[in-house]
């Protein structure tokens, strides 16, 4: 409140300087929203939201608790092989399923998954009509042929009558369409109706917009639409979201709008219903849904108000949250409109505070009291087919043994056991560097309370090793982020519990208790006691590498005395690899592979403990390569072959024109140039120029090729290329170009559209030439793709954007500067009169225009193909519309409809047929030219724009596809 107002002696706030406030306060039980229980409360779950789905849920909740609707859902076949991953039937039949039987809210990324839809997609809101109407029509396909077929039209379908009706003559045109939903106006209605009232407004069809009857010419007539009967389930959507013309946006209408709980479409004698509906059906509805968006144009959230069985309740469904509510919450709090905050003093003229409520209904469903009992039937399990049932009783049981494995995890632990049969089996071939990936070895779930002798009982019986025999190993993680066997467990450790030596494996950074078990095998690969460790004794794992095959491979571990040398050890290191004793071979130290690997030669001379070799650490070796061998092999030593494995990247590649289909994977280095990764890929397709191979990076989010290609040797390597933001891709789109990219990057490609001279057809062209060509060599170029009305017509270059001419092209105009991306280029003849100008003729600008309102503001909108016209001085309207019927071939009848205006500025001043054109164009070469123009005013024949075929969806939305 502003002080003036405060201290205002007149407003009676301070008296004898004092001011009271009052405050009202209100004590509301808390609801805690993570121990609320929704099954518990209502007899109801949720759906869980996967990141932007609310309206998606809300629409499904609302399909559920149409109980006829969900049986036939149920009766759709579905057999025990399908996953729900790929059948919507299966998918939807597990989500409803879930709904009905499940104590806690349920997930839907199968049924998303079912759609064909990735993580984009949910994060995507999308129009809930559009996504109604798409899911209908897929559930509607895949019931043809069942036992449930039809079964969408039984409750969704009605049917309504387009008529048109002369005054004057007898003459009546009648079209019957069916309907799913009906789009009621918001805007400038008071309650839905209203709408229905608007819905079937008869429109006069006269004056200049006279209907043209078949044997009767034009006439007067009314227009209109009447309904031939309505289905048992009404969807209404109500029109919140509009197109604002003045601010070329999307707007969301916030005005108060009633909707009754009992709709009577039989009100006033049936005014709603056509000649032919049949009158004994009562069309009393009452409302069963109404869905709610919270939030503006760009963005908001989505729930729903629902009384299932169309009792007295009302509930609440916010995704995975169910409340129940009264009928004031759920009806006239959503109506919308302004609401008023309770005066603090009433006596006092003080003017209330407002504000609008952005949260209000946008689709109502009702249901027809008639339908009522077979609508809201009884659905039970003998409706769900066994295999289903089974299927999801036994996902329940494992989700109910994973809750109480979960509930008791603090009683246990799980302790990872590797052997040097995993390293045998993994490296090579999961694995490169370290020894063993801990997620696919013998995992054991042990109470933290047993002692460890009892738990090496467990590994005796799982592989076969007495307990005598064994002897494990703590992992360690090491500063450069490796992991290897750091110490084996002492004797009094083995005498502690499972948990305690938790506690002690927590001490060398391990996250779980992982161990290596190390087992000693006589000659008969039995095993046998390990021997005793000494202080000087250093357990070591070899890997060998051989360049020929490019293969490294595990072949065992050793104990050496850390005062011994390598070159000691070289017989034995023969032997495991199946090499003569006297074989010469080199030794590395793998010693990191994050952030690059660090592979080192070892000084067969040197001690071990003068190369810093200790428990754990790793050797590879290979046979002595010489140097003329070295050529032979691409990857020739351990150091550049593990450099190699840690930059591979296997990429998907995929046409530019079939974004969504991987064409072939090849497995690249990410070091590889852009020469190098175009070569690939040109053997791949049997391609003898690798240069004309273009590349486009993947947008991670968007899942999609990125707009620009990437440039000709324009990053350093691969794995530039695949980097998206602070995510890593693997895929990449390619193309294949008719001349070498390195050639086309130097040129200037522009796209033409040539509009012929005397043919009523358009050509686009793409025109490529040096950067720094002018607008006259693209003419040049255009004349030798394009047929001329004669050899020597000449050409202009326009710039056409929104049905407006804004620029004619001189011909030395550099085409570097010129940006087809958002506007089109046009190419035409010069017709011969405008060569020959006199010095009072004119050239105009001529569009054509149609007028909407919006906003109650009345707005030009431009469509069709713009065009020059000269008129010359002293010419008529009349004179000139000859001219202009003659060169746009419009029918006498059709022309005869048109209206022809002068606009400046958008606003139109109509001409008579008597009018001097030339008058109203007073200069040539105006600034702004384009927006002074003779408009030619008739209807759009041509298709809308996007946002009127749905004017509920939001600019930001892409459209909703179920792919499956």
């Amino acid at each position: 409140m502003p002080l003036g107002e405060l201290y205002d002696p007149n407003r009676g706030y301070l008296v004898n300087d004092t001011l009271i406030v009052e405050a009202e306060v209100i004590v509301r039980r808390v609801v805690d929203y993570w121990s609320y229980d929704s099954k518990k409360e209502t007899g109801y779950v949720g759906l869980k939201n996967q990141g932007a789905t609310c309206y998606m849920n809300s629409l499904l909740q609302t399909l559920f608790h149409i109980p006829y609707f969900r049986k036939a859902v149920y009766h759709m076949p579905t057999t025990e092989n399908d996953m729900p991953s790929g059948s919507i039937p299966l998918a939807l039949q597990s989500l409803f399923y879930k709904l009905q039987y499940s104590d806690s809210s349920v997930a839907t990324k199968e049924l998303t998954k079912s759609f064909g839809w990735d993580t984009y997609d949910s994060f995507m809101q999308h129009d809930v009509q559009e996504l109604n109407r798409v899911l209908s029509e897929k559930l509607e396909d895949k019931m043809k042929g069942t036992v449930v077929e039809g079964t969408i039209q039984q409750l969704f379908e009605g049917h309504h009558m387009n008529y048109i009706e002369c005054i004057n003559v007898d003459y009546k045109s009648t079209r019957k369409e069916s309907f799913y939903d009906l789009q009621l106006d918001v805007k400038g209605c008071r309650d839905v109706y209203a709408s229905f009232d608007k819905y079937v407004e008869v429109e006069r069809l006269e004056g200049d917009n006279k209907y043209h009857a078949e044997q009767y010419g034009l006439q007067d007539a009314k227009k209109g639409v009447l309904f031939i009967d309505f289905p048992p389930v009404l969807q209404l959507q109500l029109k919140r979201f509009e197109y604002d013309f003045m601010r070329d946006t999307m707007v969301k209408i916030n005005d108060r709008y009633e909707f009754p709980l009992q709709l009577d479409l039989d009100r006033e004698n049936g005014k709603y219903l056509s000649p032919d509906a049949d009158r004994s059906v009562r069309n009393l509805y009452t409302l069963h849904s109404v869905l709610v968006h919270s939030g503006g144009v760009h963005g908001g959230h989505y729930y729903a108000f629902i009384r299932p069985t169309l009792s007295d309740q009302w509930y609440k469904f916010d995704d995975e949250r169910v409340t129940k509510e009264d009928l004031k919450r759920a009806l006239e709090e959503q109506y919308g409109g302004e609401e008023e905050l309770p005066q603090t003093n009433p006596g006092f003229n003080n003017t209330p505070f407002k504000f609008t409520k952005y949260s209000n209904a946008y689709m109502l469903v009702y249901i027809r009291e008639s339908d009522k009992d077979k609508i809201i039937c009884n659905v039970d399990e003998q409706d769900i087919a066994e295999h289903l049932r089974e299927r999801l009783k036994k996902e329940q049981e494992e989700k109910e043994h994973k809750k109480k494995e979960k509930a008791e995890a603090h009683l246990y632990t799980v302790i990872k056991v590797a052997r040097d049969d995993d390293l045998l089996e993994q490296i090579g071939k999961d694995i490169y560097f370290d020894l063993v990936d801990h997620d696919k070895v013998r995992s054991f779930r042990i109470q933290k309370q047993i002692p460890f002798n009892l738990f090496k009982e467990e590994v005796a019986k799982e592989f076969g090793v007495p307990v005598q025999f064994q002897r494990f190993w703590l992992w360690a993680k090491r500063q450069n982020h490796t992991y290897r066997p750091n110490r084996p467990l002492t004797h009094l450790e083995e005498t502690q519990t499972v948990g305690q030596l938790r506690e002690v494996s927590n001490k060398v950074h391990n996250a779980e208790l992982k161990l290596f078990l190390e087992v000693e095998r006589g000659p008969d690969l039995r095993p046998i006691a390990p021997p005793e460790k000494t202080k000087e004794d250093i357990l070591l794992f070899f890997k060998l590498y051989d360049p020929e095959k490019e293969e490294l491979r595990y072949v065992g571990r050793l104990f050496v005395k850390s005062t011994g040398k390598p070159m000691e050890y070289l017989p034995k290191l023969n032997e495991m690899a199946g090499y003569a004793p006297d074989e010469e071979i080199d030794l590395y130290e793998e010693i990191k592979f994050e952030p690059s690997v660090m592979c080192e030669p070892i000084e067969k001379r040197c001690t071990f403990r003068a190369s810093q070799l200790e428990d754990g650490d790793i050797i590879c070796f290979q046979k002595s390569t010489p140097i003329e061998g070295v050529g032979k092999f691409r990857y020739p030593e351990v150091p550049s072959f593990l450099d190699y494995v840690h930059n591979r990247q296997v990429v998907h590649f995929r046409s530019l024109e079939k974004p969504k289909e991987d064409d072939f994977c090849l497995e690249m280095s990410k070091l590889y140039t852009y020469d190098d990764v175009v070569e690939r890929v040109a053997q791949q397709l049997g391609l003898d120029d690798p240069s004309k191979i273009r590349l486009t990076s993947h947008n991670c989010y968007s899942q999609q090729p990125k707009p620009q290609p990437i440039k000709y040797r324009g990053v350093d390597h691969l794995s530039d290329m695949l980097i998206h933001y602070n995510q890593t891709s693997d895929v990449l789109y390619y193309e294949v170009l008719d001349i070498p990219l390195p050639e086309l990057q130097c040129l200037k490609t522009l796209k033409v559209a040539f509009h012929h001279a005397t043919k009523d057809e358009v050509s686009v062209h793409t025109i490529r030439l040096p950067k720094q060509s002018t607008v006259g060599d693209v003419i040049n170029d255009l004349k030798t793709k394009v047929e001329l009305s004669q050899p020597d017509a000449e050409l202009r270059l326009l710039e056409v954007f929104y049905h407006k001419i804004y620029k004619i092209f001189p011909l030395n105009e550099k085409i570097e500067n010129i940006n087809d991306q958002y506007w089109t280029l046009r190419a035409e003849e010069i017709p011969e009169e405008e060569k020959n100008l006199g010095p009072h003729d004119r050239l105009i600008h001529v569009y054509h225009f149609t007028k909407e309102t919006a906003q109650n503001q009345m707005q030009i909108q431009n469509f069709g193909e713009p065009f020059f016209l000269v008129i010359h001085e002293g010419e008529t309207l009349q004179e000139i519309k000859v001219r202009i019927q003659r060169k746009l071939q419009v029918p006498d009848e059709e022309f005869a409809k048109w209206k022809f205006a002068f606009l400046s500025l958008g606003r139109p001043e109509y001409l008579q047929d008597t009018d001097i054109v030339s008058s109203r164009f007073q200069r040539r070469d105006v600034y702004g030219a384009w927006e002074q123009y003779l408009g030619l005013e008739h209807s759009d024949s041509a298709p809308k724009r996007a946002y009127a075929a749905n004017q509920n969806r939001h600019t930001y939305e892409k459209p909703v596809k179920i792919y499956n």
